[in-house]
Order: C-alpha cells, then structure tokens, then sequence
C-alpha cells in the first residue's frame, strides 16, 4: 500500500513530548512517543516518517538512538519499511479503530484491569433502547412501503426536534431541521458546504478534536481562541478574532463546553453572535452536552439569535450507538445540505430514526437520571483528585461528562504515555489544541463509576511521581 502522507523530522519533532522526562532509556522514550501518536491519530497510518538521519537532527540526539526507537517500533509493529520507500507507521494485527480521542486500541476489549478515560460518554440507559426499539419495531411498516430513503430526515423526527426547540424558547419549524448521524456528521456537512481550502474557521482553545480533525480535513485553517481561565469565553479577544480575521465559520460549545464543562452566559453570547453577524462569519453552536447540566441552564442560543447554526444529537444524555443528530438552520441552508448528503450517505438509518421519535418526548428525564447518576460521580473525581495530587488544579465542571485539570508542569503527553503502562488510558491536553500547546492540561472524563475513577486517579498519582520535572516545570510555553 502506496503511503498516505509524509511528515518531516521538525514537525515530528514538535509533536513529541520531552523525552528526557520520562523514564528509561532514551530510545524506548522515542519509540513509545511515537507509538502514542499513532495510537490517539495525531499521526495518521501509513504516514511516513523522516530518516533517521533527519530525525536526529530534528531531535539533537544521535542516529544510533532514532535507528534503536524504529527498530523497537518495528519488532512491536507500528514500523513498516520498503526498500526505496522509506519507513511509514502502521498497527499491530489486532488492533481496532475507535470511536473515540484514541484512535486505535491493542488490547482486547476482556481487558478488565484497564480503565479507559478516552471517551466522555456513558453506556445506554438499563431497559430504555430495548423498550424504544420494539415500540419502533410496531411502527415500521408504514415505512417498508417507501424506498426509505429521507436524506432530510423522516418527518416524525423532524417535527419531534422542532418541537423541543419550540419548547426552549427558538421557534421552529420542520423545515429547519436535518436529521445527521451525530453532531459532527452535521458540522462535516456544513464544512463540505460553507468552508473552502484556506478558509478560516475560529474555534475556542482548547476545544473538540473531531471538530479540529473535520477543519482540517477541509483544508481549513484553524484560528483558536482561549478559553477564560475560570471558564466560558473571553468575549474580547472572540469579537476582535471575529472583527479582524474575516473568519468563514466560527464552531463553538456555550453548553457545558468540551472539555472544561463551562457554561457561558446569555449576556456573552449575544455580544458575540451580534458580532458575528456584522462580520458575515457564520456561527455553529454544539449543543451535544446541554441537557447534562448541574447547576440551571441558558437559554438555546437559537432563541438568544435565530441565525446562528446549531447542532446536536442524543449521543451524550442517551447512547453514542444510537446515531442520530440533528442540525437546525434556515430552511434554504437546510435544502442545500440535504441536497449535498444525497452525494455523501444517501439518508440516515429509518429504524435508528423511528427510535429517536420515541424517545425525544422523554428526554428531559432520561437526561435527568443521567445527572443523577454523573453528579457523585464527578464529585468523587474532584475529591479523588485534591488527595492525591493536590497539585493540580481543577475547576468544577457545571455539567457535561469530564473536567479539565492544570498540570504543574507541561507533561501531558509523557504523562499519558505512563498512565497507558499501568493500565489508565487518557488523553493530553495537546490534542485539544492545534499547535502543540496545553500541554499542562488534561481532560478526565467522569462517566465512568466513583470506585474506577478513583483506582484510576491513584494509578495517575503513582505514574506522576515517576515523571522528573527537574527544569520542566519552569520552561515557559504557550497555554490556555
């Protein structure tokens, strides 16, 4: 197989974690590096990677240490050479792609010991898909009679979601609605759409990684804007982002935003959606956490301006393997969109759909047990957290499915690369960003029970203890 894409010794080199940090020799550092960004897909398969001669220059270290870090990478195999081609990363026979911020898993899924905070989502609901699909199971037949094909969405859906809009303050109309497979299917639409090669798109920083992978798949150019170091937005530097950039698309998450879990007043976003407006720059609200919300909500930002883009899906407060999202927007933006999908996916799944309609008029407590069930959760991570490592800090998240911890030193990456030896799989910070930053940061997920999250923090507390911040800590980097 031809290979994919190339990467250069620099810009492998400015991916990697300190190397000297970790413990060990240098060369299995460099190795395990490596393994790790193919493993979370901030390198892709079959990139090839620079020559040991480039990369070693790169990394000011010698050749016979990059040549020992291949050789371990190809006796594991995450290594594949051609005569004449170079080398180029692959993954083991056995490993599985994922549906989550580690792209590729090599462990079976019987791995009882490994706690896995990849992933900010829950399990189903006890009884309430099964129940929704045999109900949905009585409605079908009307369906079989058509070719099934709706690439909008069925019309009972359609009206289901138009209707919690309604009910939220943003009048709606079928019409506005597209029924997509998840959140991010909806923002890929629009990107196909809206976004040409250059274009820029501004996003907070840090932010959703799908959606950083879907700009860039676009060939999109991110512009990133921090986050409040208490959480929600700087509305300043977003209206002079806005003003000055001539952005194509701004994607945000007001609603318990992924990862910090914030919640950014009404009052924030109406200055900056009217600014927006006056830039020409479309804006697409995530809304996929807002029925996780602890403490009260805000209003829709479709009722606070009815010309922002919102998309959203039952992924979080029902079942990620229930797929079914939805986008609402002008109806003309709607029609051009369903027009587009037809080139893409043809329409999305009629039972899945059949299922969603069923279940809608019962999500507000459905998602009600499920902040039942998150809230202690959180709680213990939080507590977990200030005994064992009291130096990091953390902000309570006020809803959503994870917090976002400060590191005292900017050791993300060696850190996760660690925590994966004992069994603990998390992600850096860095993969929420575009340019190697936040590597002070971590996201930890809370969905899974308080006794795992708190194995898992004690598991954490050990692998920090081995790190050495000797002259890291007080190295000065870019972060949010």
């Amino acid at each position: 197989m031809a290979t994919l894409s190339r990467i250069g010794g620099r810009a492998l080199a400015d991916l990697l974690p300190e190397l000297r940090t970790m413990p060990g020799p240098v060369y299995a550092s460099l190795a395990h590096a490596i393994t790790s960004l193919v493993l979370d897909g901030r390198i892709a398969t079959e990139t090839r990677l620079p020559s040991e001669r480039e990369l070693a220059t790169a990394l000011h270290m010698s050749r016979a240490t990059v040549t020992s870090a291949y050789d371990a990478m190809r006796a594991e195999g995450f290594l594949a050479s051609r005569t004449g081609s170079g080398s180029y990363v692959t993954v083991p026979p056995g490993s599985r792609p994922r549906n989550s911020l580690v792209r590729w898993t090599t462990y079976t899924t019987d791995a009882a010991d490994v706690i896995d905070l990849s992933c900010a989502t829950l399990p189903a609901p006890p009884d309430i898909i099964a129940e929704a699909v045999a109900d949905a199971a009585g409605r079908l037949t009307p369906y079989l009679l058509g070719d099934g094909y709706e690439p909008a969405g069925l019309p009972v859906l359609r009206e289901a979601v138009a209707a919690r809009f309604t009910q939220r303050d943003a009048a709606t109309r079928p019409e506005q609605i597209l029924i997509t497979n998840g959140s991010l299917h909806g923002l890929d639409l629009l990107l196909r759409l809206l976004v040409g090669p250059g274009d820029r798109v501004i996003t907070e920083l840090p932010t959703y990684p799908g959606a950083l992978d879907a700009v860039r798949a676009k060939s999109g150019r991110v512009l990133p804007v921090p986050m409040a170091a208490a959480g929600g937005w700087q509305v300043d530097q977003l209206r002079a982002a806005l003003r000055q950039t001539a952005a194509r698309l701004a994607y945000l998450t007001p609603d318990y935003h992924n990862p910090t879990g914030a919640l950014v007043p009404e009052a924030d976003r109406r200055e900056v959606f009217k600014v927006a407006r006056q830039t020409g720059t479309t804006v697409v609200v995530d809304e996929s956490f807002v029925d996780l919300g602890f403490e009260g909500t805000e209003r829709s930002s479709a009722a606070v301006d009815p010309s922002v883009i919102v998309v959203g899906s039952l992924s979080k407060p029902v079942w990620g393997g229930l797929r079914i999202g939805w986008l609402r927007a002008s109806t003309d933006l709607v029609h051009r969109l369903a027009a587009l999908r037809t080139s893409i996916d043809m329409s999305g799944p009629v039972l899945d759909q059949v299922v969603a309609s069923i279940l809608l008029p019962d999500l507000d407590t459905i998602a009600a047990a499920r902040v039942v069930q998150l809230r202690p959760r959180r709680d213990a991570l939080v507590a977990a957290l200030a005994d064992e490592l009291p130096s990091w800090r953390t902000t309570l998240p006020q809803g959503g499915l994870s917090l976002w911890a400060e590191l005292p030193a900017p050791l993300s990456t060696p850190l996760t690369m660690l925590a994966a030896q004992v069994g603990v799989v998390v992600v850096p910070g860095s993969r929420f960003g575009v340019d190697g930053t936040l590597e002070r940061f971590l996201r930890l997920p809370y969905a899974l029970p308080a006794d795992r999250l708190r194995d898992a923090v004690h598991r954490l507390a050990g692998v920090w203890a081995q790190l050495d911040q000797g002259g890291v800590a007080s190295r000065q980097l870019v972060v949010a």
